[in-house]
């Protein structure tokens, strides 16, 4: 069965043989393609850059911010993506490792997906 987790881009890569897909809108800063070793990109399947600012990685908003992102996930371009994300999901047996670029390592849009598709 195919386990999903979530992990900052930041963090050391492990070779883990699972699928790697970064799920934030913009690209991290610093971090080469290369190093990102990633399979996909889904930058559709973040927040969108409103909610992103209004956000602003404040953990007093975090609660507030899952749900607006959980209704974002339902429209246009990132309903397209989510359903992408799960048909990935669906058609391998290996581990999916979301990335992220946040700071804060459960308040995030990743963690938000990692509940969404358990």
């Amino acid at each position: 069965m195919t386990k999903i987790k979530t992990r900052r881009i930041y963090d050391k890569t492990k070779e883990d043989g699972g699928i790697r897909i970064l799920v934030d809108r913009l690209w991290p800063r610093g971090v080469s393609k290369e190093e990102a070793q990633l399979d996909y990109w889904l930058k559709e399947l973040g927040p969108s850059n409103e909610l992103r600012k209004w956000f602003n990685h404040e953990g007093k908003k975090f609660a507030q911010f899952k749900e607006k992102y959980k209704e974002e996930l339902k429209q246009g371009d990132q309903q397209e993506a989510f359903i992408k994300l799960k048909e990935i999901i669906k058609e391998t047996d290996k581990d999916i490792t979301l990335l992220f670029g946040a700071k804060d390592e459960e308040n995030n849009n990743a963690k938000v997906l990692e509940e969404v598709i358990q």
